[in-house]
């Protein structure tokens, strides 16, 4: 009787620890999910509905900017990386830079999009003049992308008439 009475204690023991593992488990469940729940709602209130509102009704009724004139950014990405040597102070390196060019407007996208030749002559021509030293600094690689940007416009220019690319984005850069 005794020994049954001791595997009761031990048994109802382990079942209260096990409850407890539970529900602090469907508690912790139910916490994330509200958490979730109301970090991703939209999180504005009635009063910034209306302010928002007014903004853009006020926005409506001004005259248009020259931001409105240009037209909404939009990206063209190159069809390919660019994949070169760089010569560097130890060794030479090869590197991959992945571009996108933000444009103003469709018209623009569209003009883009019909000179990718000419953009990616003119991206490998810049590229090819800097060196590993040069690449890996972040100055260096702004600097890079600045007169590429540079190159690109003037191209684009002597071609158009106009300059069509807003910048030059890297999306992607390796060196080796």
């Amino acid at each position: 009787m005794a020994e049954e009475a001791s595997l009761e204690i031990e048994e109802t023991g382990k079942s209260k620890k096990k409850l407890i593992i539970i529900i602090l488990a469907v508690l912790v469940i139910v916490g994330g999910a509200a958490g979730y729940f109301f970090m991703s709602g939209s999180g504005a209130s009635v009063e910034s509905l209306d302010e928002e509102t007014a903004i853009s009704t006020d926005a409506a009724s001004a005259e248009p900017t020259d931001s409105a004139e240009i037209g909404s950014a939009l990206y063209v990405a190159m069809p390919r990386p660019f994949v070169f040597n760089v010569p560097g102070s130890s060794r030479d390196r090869i590197v991959q830079i992945k571009v996108q060019l933000l444009v103003r407007g469709e018209v623009n996208e569209e003009t883009a999009k019909k000179h990718i030749p000419l953009i990616e002559g003119t991206l490998l021509s810049v590229f090819s003049t800097t060196t590993a030293d040069e690449l890996s600094t972040s100055t260096g690689k702004e600097t890079l992308r600045f007169s590429a940007l540079e190159k690109v416009q003037a191209a684009l220019n002597d071609v158009e008439g106009s300059k069509v690319i807003e910048r030059v984005l890297f999306t992607g850069f390796v060196m080796q």
